[in-house]
């Protein structure tokens, strides 16, 4: 089913593109940082093809502990789909002061575990290890795994709880990221009321053109000469801001 919930992450699942090994990950409960996602993944694989996972994925919400899945369904932010489904099941939302987005099953994966790992053995870790890592690990690691060449990995950093604005504004400089992470970086509403981020954005080449060309009429004038005359920028985005610095007279 649609839980309503949409994420660059969770849509991998949504269209099929996870590998089983990450979708039984995923239906144990054992995945996301979050209980949006958590709880978006369980209702998604309850329906997948693999009957494995699907079983998995069942058995797995029966176990959820109704008391804290009955505070979070009280949330605010929390999709009528998701509330909907619950319901049927005899769970309604407790009206409760808002409640954390923790995991509803912590699966005991300390995030120091992953302190200690070698950078050179990270990028030779099974794609499931790297995914989590990516979603629970430290600064240095995320900075390694957002150019890591499964998109799904590098997209799961951007969905970790604990990466930064500090942190986007310095993936944003990046041009050797893929075209999907710096579409993610750049759809983000909250990410792109960060001037930095945005001007970040702009200059990259990798930037999908269309989205550089639309933050164009946010930047100042210093920027926008900048970028009218710098080589690293895409050509189509260096050609409008000097048509916006002529049009202004700047």
């Amino acid at each position: 089913m649609d839980p309503g919930v949409r994420s660059p992450l969770i849509d991998f699942f949504r269209r099929g593109e996870v590998a089983s090994d990450v979708r039984m990950l995923a239906a144990q409960g054992a995945f996301a940082p979050r209980a949006h996602e958590q709880l978006a993944l369980l209702l998604i694989l309850s329906d997948d093809a693999d009957a494995l996972v699907a079983a998995t994925a069942r058995r797995t919400i029966d176990a959820l502990p109704a008391q804290a899945l009955a505070r979070f369904l009280g949330r605010k932010d929390v999709p009528q789909p998701m509330r909907d489904f619950f319901a049927a099941r005899g769970i309604q939302p407790e009206e409760v002061p808002e409640t954390a987005d923790d995991p509803l099953i912590d699966d005991g994966a300390a995030s120091d575990e992953a302190e200690d790992i070698d950078p050179r053995v990270l990028s030779t870790m099974p794609v499931v290890d790297r995914l989590k890592i990516a979603m629970r690990g430290n600064r240095e690691q995320r900075a390694q795994l957002i150019r890591d060449a499964n998109k799904m990995v590098s997209v799961a950093v951007l969905g970790s709880p604990k990466v930064t604005e500090a942190e986007v504004e310095g993936y944003a400089r990046m041009a050797n990221l893929s075209e999907d992470v710096l579409r993610v970086i750049a759809t983000n509403r909250a990410w792109v009321k960060n001037y930095n981020i945005v001007s970040a954005l702009t200059r990259n080449p990798k930037t999908p053109t269309a989205l550089a060309m639309g933050f164009l009429q946010r930047l100042n004038e210093r920027d926008l000469k900048m970028i009218a005359i710098d080589r690293n920028a895409s050509e189509p985005v260096r050609l409008a801001a000097r048509k916006f610095v002529s049009k202004s007279g700047r």
